[in-house]
């Protein structure tokens, strides 16, 4: 075996621009794309968000005027968050959305039978809103613990893209149970959203060299607008108007409710609805979300994942 060379040991170069990736770190893009990019970011995100509220506020009893208050919190949660983490944090690309992981306890705890005693639908909200307040404080104090601590190195030196990517691959794939089924009530307005984002972001921005902009990096934004004009014409022209109510809530575009019922400004703050509550069973569910999106989020970064179609179609 032939010796090893010293210039065989001079590690990779580094450099300030990597071939195929047209913005890095230290060469952002021009203004008007990143406002056009960073909208596109936060609609697909506003999708997961109102998916989020959908699934939850009516299980606990709220309306239409709670389920957008929950809307504005975790949007202005999100936006510190997000503030915090490009400023202190890891200061990754990402916006700091609502986590599906911890929608699966949340539903376990709503439908908890200690809930089914209150009759008044409001009073029941606040009290279980209560008790997800103090669930998720716990899971939030566990993960600062073990992240302060350095407990999770020991964990991730056995996670690996191989080891993480099944399991946010079925921890995605549990949605499905919610999300394709509120596509297919209004068939005729999903199934094109879902068609058109595939076309411009797979096809469209190979064949038109000067739509590459438009199509590649803006293909979300592309897909909302049109779909949203073309659900306001069937909604003007009375397509809907004789069929039943499951099917002109879905697809109607003023049957949502939530713009009625949000104030015009509202700032959110420390519990707004009443003091949290802990209970054990609760706070142990939410521990067990919080394990799970650690796995989830550092599989993100190893996999390089970023938004998905159903927060497309649910922003839609």
């Amino acid at each position: 075996m032939s010796p090893v060379k010293a210039e065989d040991l001079v590690p990779h170069p580094v450099k300030e621009q990597f071939g195929g990736v047209d913005y890095c770190i230290t060469s952002p893009p021009p203004w008007l794309t990143t406002v056009l990019v960073g909208f596109q970011h936060y609609l697909v995100m506003l999708g997961t968000t109102v998916l989020i509220a959908t699934i939850i506020v009516p299980l606990m009893g709220g309306g239409h005027a709670e389920k957008a208050i929950v809307i504005q919190t975790i949007l202005f949660l999100a936006g510190i968050n997000t503030l915090l983490q490009v400023h202190f944090g890891t200061r990754l690309p990402a916006v700091m959305a609502g986590s599906y992981t911890y929608i699966y306890p949340a539903v376990a705890i709503i439908l908890s039978p200690r809930y089914a005693l209150f009759i008044d639908p409001l009073e029941r909200f606040v009290y279980t809103m209560r008790s997800l307040q103090g669930a998720l404080i716990i899971a939030g104090v566990f993960q600062a613990v073990i992240g302060f601590f350095g407990i999770w190195r020991v964990f991730i030196r056995f996670l690996t893209p191989l080891a993480a990517a099944p399991f946010v691959t079925l921890s995605g794939l549990g949605l499905f149970y919610f999300t394709f089924p509120g596509v297919a009530k209004c068939i005729e307005v999903g199934l094109p959203t879902l068609v058109l984002v595939v076309l411009f972001a797979e096809y469209a921005a190979h064949i038109f060299a000067r739509g590459s902009f438009v199509f590649g990096r803006c293909s979300v934004l592309v897909t909302v607008v049109i779909v949203w004009i073309y659900a306001e014409i069937l909604t003007a022209a009375g397509a809907y108007n004789e069929r039943g109510p499951v099917t002109q809530f879905s697809c109607r575009t003023d049957r949502a409710g939530i713009i009625q019922g949000s104030p015009w400004v509202r700032f959110p703050y420390p519990f707004q609805w009443g003091y949290p509550i802990f209970c054990f069973q609760d706070c142990l569910a939410m521990m067990a979300a919080s394990f799970a999106s650690l796995i989830e989020g550092i599989s993100i970064i190893l996999d390089g994942m970023c938004g998905t179609l159903t927060g497309t179609a649910a922003s839609v």
